[in-house]
């Protein structure tokens, strides 16, 4: 195992970095002006560095995450969110809830799809699976786009559980949202569902489906049958 503080992490992957690469996310995470991605700045390397790196570097004291998960390089701050899983993962109840707080407390920085999508529902699910699920309707309320994801990712744990009531519930609360990225992350969770319980799935779009962005009912009924997609699209 190597050991490095935060700032030797730092220079270490910025060597890892491709201008070509950077172009291309610059491009794929929408940073431009006025888009969702808006200022973000990219080294330039792919995630399969990013883990193999991490898996090299792991354990990382919290500490050291702490700092890494406030750069400007969304790089960094999705290997300090992965870096926070793999301590969730080894940690002790004490542990897990100094964890919980300190991506609560840094919710700025985890704030663009992936570094959210990696780390909301295996930090902040299994916390709250003993704990009250309020924080996830604060989240909802938000006016933060990225805080809002995370309400919604965080419930792929309880989903799993066999537990939908959470995601029933800010399904609903979040069928007016103004941003597409919700409607894709609510319409995925709802398939997750479909998967575990069609049933219960489609009593959910019988009653709701009129309220239902477009993009939110195609992903939730993405793997039914032919048939069927087209009767919920249709109507």
């Amino acid at each position: 195992m190597i050991t490095m503080d935060a700032a030797e992490i730092t220079d270490h992957l910025l060597t890892l970095g491709s201008p070509q690469v950077a172009s291309h996310s610059q491009k794929f995470f929408k940073t431009a002006p006025g888009e969702y991605g808006a200022g973000d700045k990219f080294i330039g390397i792919r995630v399969p560095v990013i883990r193999a790196r991490l898996k090299a570097l792991s354990p990382l004291p919290l500490d050291t995450i702490a700092k890494l998960i406030c750069s400007e390089f969304h790089e960094l701050r999705l290997f300090a969110a992965l870096a926070l899983v793999e301590c969730f993962q080894r940690a002790d109840e004490r542990g897990r809830e100094e964890i919980y707080h300190l991506y609560q407390a840094h919710h700025a920085y985890i704030n663009n799809w992936d570094i959210v999508d990696c780390s909301a529902h295996k930090i902040v699910g299994p916390y709250l699976v003993n704990h009250s699920r309020e924080p996830l309707y604060q989240l909802a309320d938000s006016d933060t786009l990225w805080q809002r994801r995370i309400a919604v990712i965080v419930c792929f744990h309880f989903i799993k559980q066999g537990d939908f009531d959470d995601i029933l519930k800010l399904s609903q609360r979040l069928f007016t949202d103004p941003e597409e990225l919700i409607h894709k992350a609510v319409g995925w969770m709802l398939r997750e569902v479909g998967k575990r319980d069609r049933a219960r799935l489609e009593s959910f779009l019988n009653k709701h489906y009129k309220q239902m962005p477009r993009t939110m009912l195609r992903y939730a009924i993405e793997k039914f049958p032919a048939e069927l997609r087209q009767h919920y699209l249709k109507m």
